[in-house]
């Protein structure tokens, strides 16, 4: 299946303006969300820029990635700011070398879960207005300093974020025929295609940019570090690229080396941001129930710590103690089993991308609980917005009744997703374990199934808990 090819769909993927078209959508509710919050009301749950941000936004783009792709990176508003900002001055300097890598990505996406609890960034509307254009800020300065998408590959943690989620995507862009790839000589794809030769230009002039993430099409594998931002399709001068179905999460047991990312095995910065967005995705959910509350307010009363040093402990614990001991019990179980002499953190990157289907799924039950629940407030906080700004309720009168569903009629689904990332996770594991064990893969798959059951198991214990925050209780 080739959405490419399909009617509607294929002709306005197509068209030279698809993605432009979207990054002004979301650029015109980034604009809605900044002005709301700074100027509209103080109250959270009364305010577009908490609710879109932390409610609709997020939920969104799970949902997005589970139902195709990165979809919310091809039409990032923050693109589009930038290449206004580069028909004003082009940049020609390449990222640095020694930076290349995900590390930077790995820190901010850590800080940015920690900053939102430390901060109740879900409670202040002015400082996730303040957020968002500090996000702007960001991605202009880096991508007006350095050529191609830096910002997009070494910096956004939401980029980070979606790039390991969309490996579950059943949805990505790959070549149509290897022969075609094999016998051209341009490579437009990645190197960008190219004016035609009666052009005047002294130097030939790049009129269709390709890939700005160095992935090259033929040596391409899955999502990883994809945008979908179809720049490789408006490219390919042979029309040799599908955006096409595919098994969800196969990748992740793929070892190939990859354009412009290597082996996965290679790669310790990959593996150390997968850590963070399997086990971050069990500590923002845990944090937002009953007993992580509880445990907060004694550790605060019983040991005298404030909230920040609590949140550093737990954050500590979660992202770093509690994955390195259980990933290296899993990694020295798995060389005791199998005889493998290998080292223990080659074993561990061997299969740390098979928590990824289960933390996916983690995600999306916990954002998809407040996508549901709050769905429709978006329009009473509209109309309400509307009535502020003119005095008149042109949109009728604001409706506070409208929210979403009952939280407890949302846990089925929520186990459904930590379940079906779960059955995911196995079946990487098993994948991984044949490739490389081969014989002795059940040996070698034991204690990482045995650590995907706990995961799970603690998944569904998080998400039973009542919540706490946002007004969401039982």
């Amino acid at each position: 299946m080739d959405l490419l090819r399909w009617p509607v769909v294929g002709p306005f993927l197509r068209w030279r303006h698809a993605r432009t078209s979207l990054q002004l959508v979301l650029l015109a509710a980034a604009v809605v969300i900044v002005l709301h919050g700074l100027v509209g009301p103080d109250l959270a749950s009364t305010n577009l820029a908490t609710v879109l941000t932390w409610v609709h936004y997020r939920g969104l783009l799970v949902v997005a990635l589970l139902a195709a792709g990165n979809l919310f990176c091809l039409g990032c508003p923050l693109v589009r700011v930038r290449d206004w900002g580069r028909q004003l001055h082009m940049p020609r300097r390449a990222w640095p070398a020694r930076l290349r890598g995900k590390w930077i990505g790995v820190a901010l996406f850590a800080a940015v879960l920690l900053t939102y609890e430390l901060f109740d960034l879900w409670a202040l509307p002015a400082a996730t207005a303040w957020l968002v254009l500090g996000y702007f800020a960001a991605a202009v300065v880096v991508d007006l300093t350095f050529r191609g998408a830096s910002f997009c590959q070494y910096v956004c943690p939401v980029g980070q974020f979606n790039f390991v989620a969309s490996t579950v995507s059943p949805l990505e862009l790959r070549m149509r025929d290897a022969n075609t790839c094999r016998t051209c000589r341009t490579a437009d794809c990645v190197s960008g295609r190219k004016a035609p030769a009666g052009d005047t230009a002294l130097r030939p002039r790049v009129v269709q940019r390709g890939c700005e993430l160095g992935l090259f099409m033929p040596a391409k594998v899955g999502n990883l570090d994809c945008t979908f931002c179809l720049d490789c399709v408006q490219a390919c001068p042979h029309d040799n690229i599908a955006l096409a179905s595919r098994v969800p999460g196969a990748e992740l047991a793929d070892d190939r080396r990859r354009s412009g990312i290597g082996r996965l095995v290679d790669r310790v910065d990959l593996a150390a941001l997968v850590v963070v967005f399997s086990f971050g995705a069990l500590l923002n959910a845990f944090l937002m129930v009953a007993p992580a509350q509880a445990l907060q307010g004694w550790m605060e009363h019983d040991w005298g710590l404030s909230r920040a040093s609590v949140l550093a402990l737990l954050f500590g614990a979660g992202l770093v103690v509690l994955p390195f001991g259980l990933l290296g019990a899993a990694a020295f179980s798995t060389r005791a089993l199998t005889g493998d002499g290998a080292p223990p953190g080659l074993v561990v990157r061997r299969f740390v991308m098979s928590l990824v289907p289960l933390a996916t799924g983690v995600w999306a039950a916990h954002y998809g609980f407040h996508l549901l629940t709050g769905l429709l407030v978006v329009v009473p906080i509209t109309q309400n917005a509307v009535l502020d700004l003119t005095g008149a309720p042109w949109l009728g009168w604001p409706f506070w009744r409208w929210t979403g569903l009952r939280p407890g009629s949302v846990f089925p689904l929520q186990a459904g997703l930590v379940l079906l990332g779960a059955f995911g996770s196995v079946a990487v594991v098993q994948a991984t374990a044949e490739r490389d064990y081969g014989a002795r893969m059940w040996r070698a798959a034991a204690p990482w199934l045995m650590l995907t059951t706990l995961l799970a198991m603690t998944a569904l214990w998080i998400l039973f808990q009542p919540m706490q925050m946002r007004g969401m209780g039982p």
